[in-house]
């Protein structure tokens, strides 16, 4: 143990405590003097530092504070020659944590300097080096001073990038185009800078363009209506109607992305910078190479291209089509749809109808390659006046109905000539499109491609009968089904309908019958040819009038001269007076005309009836 000094006198030191020796001024001096060697540091705020020792754990860091900090060695994992006397950056979080110590981060200090070399990045527009680390959705994700960066896809390059993989892992130079400080999210993009390079040969190119110029470019983008073309530095469009004579669906039917081809300038806009562009402009057009035997009347083999309402296109060559109406690809004289006859792709023969090279036009027909049914010998013999068929109804007219017999020969059936007995005021009532009818020929005139038809000549004229049965003056069951301002419409046995004018419902007790009433009617007219019968209520139970009775000796004349001519004498009744004379020689004739041809008439009428039925 080492002795004291015998001459160290200790009252002085322990009387005046530690320092006691100097004066307050001297002590000032002293601690200015110790300040001076330690540095100002703010909390929050990236400082420079020396590393005074290295252990497993940590990092022993001097930035001039009155204490060293403390730094996890995992914070330089990309340091591992680090040593005593390196300088590095820090980030100083605390001063002093709750152990007095002071807390530094290399981390948040690479960070910090990162975003602020982007932002110093983004407004001097400088270019930055950075790595691309992996791929993520719409783009890349590129490493730029520690900090994760997003490149789209559409900033990657001038063309379109098909593959995003192949850029992973490589280095790769960008500039920062935006950055957003809440979510901490950087753009950048690499095409800026080949844009920039671009930019110059771009001007060159526009400088030196003109029509009918020849260029050769890469095809970088394909879309339905045409194709981007990349001239070196600038884009033309070469539309699908450009690119072949012949009619194509898609660009990619013959072309390729990333294809060189050759392209002629067809108009450009120097303004817009819209450059259009032809590719079968540099062949010969393939109307020139169109055979020179090819004439009108001649046939030609193609395929069908498109299908329209009208009609359907054969191209003949590439660039060279023929348009076959629809009206000539049948001898029907009903035009229906094209897809009923051709389809896209079907491959045919057709007859050269027309032909003018100079518009290079060309229209074609198929129904010429058959005969026409109305020039085929046989045809005054199969539909001769009288010959029954069957045919379907194609069209529907207010005079009649079209009926197709066979392929190109139709016929007309009149609206008359439908029914005997009913009165059809259009053919609807009667038919349908579509439906089929059985007919006789009633006049054929082939020159003229004529055929008229008749549906109601299959069966006797019921009207001969008829006027056997609905005799003048005689006596008929009617039901009103319908009235108008003239007439009402009376439903007669078998089916056939009589008028009755107005004045002639009126019954016994002077009110006037209603439609759906069943009555007593005299049939007072019969019209065989106009097929008309006129009956009247009122005369069931009154006398006529002397203009009745005129009106009934006029319709009877006709009556009376074939009674007279079967029996060898004259009959006849004047009109000039109404008298009982004129009475009974109406009545003799109503018993005449309801004997025995009457009773078989009806008989007749009768079986037809249960025939039907």
């Amino acid at each position: 143990m080492s002795k004291q000094p015998k001459d160290f006198d200790w009252d002085l030191v322990e009387g005046k405590g530690f320092g006691g020796n100097y004066s307050a001024e001297q002590k000032e001096k002293m601690e200015a003097a110790i300040e001076a060697t330690l540095n100002s540091v703010t909390e929050k705020e990236v400082v420079k530092g020396i590393v005074v020792s290295k252990t497993d754990r940590e990092v022993i860091i001097n930035i001039g504070f009155k204490s060293d900090g403390l730094v996890s060695a995992s914070e330089f994992r990309d340091m591992p020659d680090l040593k005593a006397g390196d300088e590095v950056e820090v980030y100083i979080e605390n001063q002093e944590d709750a152990n007095g110590q002071l807390t530094l981060s290399r981390k948040l200090a690479k960070v910090m300097g990162a975003w602020t070399n982007i932002e110093k990045a983004l407004e001097e527009d400088t270019i930055i080096n950075g790595f691309v680390k992996r791929r993520t959705k719409g783009g890349l994700i590129v490493d730029i001073f520690g900090i994760e960066a997003f490149l789209p896809g559409s900033q990657i390059d001038v063309k379109p990038i098909r593959d995003f993989d192949i850029f992973v892992g490589k280095n790769m130079e960008v500039k920062v185009v935006k950055i957003n400080h809440t979510n901490d999210n950087v753009v950048v993009s690499h095409k800026v800078l080949i844009e920039k390079d671009l930019e110059a040969q771009r001007q060159t190119i526009l400088t030196n363009l003109d029509k009918g110029q020849v260029l050769e470019g890469v095809i970088k983008n394909m879309t339905n209506f045409g194709v981007f073309i990349d001239l070196g530095g600038v884009d033309g469009l070469l539309h699908i109607t450009d690119i072949s004579w012949g009619r194509i669906n898609h660009p990619q039917e013959v072309l390729k992305l990333d294809q060189k081809i050759q392209v002629v300038v067809l108009d450009f806009d120097e303004n817009k910078k819209r450059i259009s562009l032809g590719m079968k402009q540099l062949q010969a057009h393939p109307w020139e190479a169109l055979a020179a035997e090819t004439e009108v009347g001649s046939k030609v083999k193609g395929k069908i291209v498109n299908v329209a309402d009208y009609g359907a296109f054969l191209e003949v060559l590439p660039g060279v089509e023929g348009l076959i109406h629809v009206s000539e690809m049948s001898w029907s004289q009903h035009l229906r749809n094209p897809q009923d006859f051709l389809k896209v792709g079907d491959e045919m023969e057709a007859v050269v109808l027309t032909l003018d090279r100079a518009e290079r036009k060309m229209s074609l027909g198929i129904k010429q390659l058959t005969e026409d049914p109305w020039t085929k010998t046989d045809l005054l013999a199969k539909y001769a006046i009288g010959t029954k068929h069957k045919g379907t109804v194609r069209n529907l007219t207010n005079f009649g109905l079209f009926l197709e017999l066979e392929e190109g020969i139709d016929g007309l059936v009149h609206v008359s000539d439908l029914s005997w007995t009913k009165k059809i005021k259009h053919p609807s009532e009667f038919v349908k499109v579509g439906d089929s009818l059985d007919v006789v020929v009633i006049e054929l005139d082939a020159d003229n491609r004529r055929l008229a038809l008749g549906h109601k000549q299959l069966e006797e004229n019921p009207w001969d009968t008829f006027e056997s049965v609905f005799t003048l003056g005689s006596t008929q069951k009617a039901t009103i089904i319908s009235k108008n301002d003239k007439f009402g419409v009376l439903e007669l046995p078998y089916g056939i309908e009589g008028l009755a004018p107005l004045k002639q419902l009126t019954k016994a007790d002077e009110s006037v019958a209603e439609v759906g009433e069943a009555l007593d009617f005299v049939v007072t007219e019969f019209h065989k040819e106009e097929r008309k019968i006129i009956l009247s209520h009122t005369r069931t139970f009154t006398a006529a009038t002397a203009e009745e009775v005129a009106a009934d000796a006029a319709a009877a004349k006709p009556e009376k001269k074939k009674a007279a001519k079967s029996a060898d004498k004259p009959a006849t009744v004047t009109a000039e007076k109404s008298t009982m004379g004129d009475i009974g020689a109406l009545s003799a004739l109503k018993e005449q005309m309801e004997g025995a041809e009457r009773e078989q008439a009806i008989k007749k009428l009768e079986k037809k009836s249960k025939k039907a039925e």
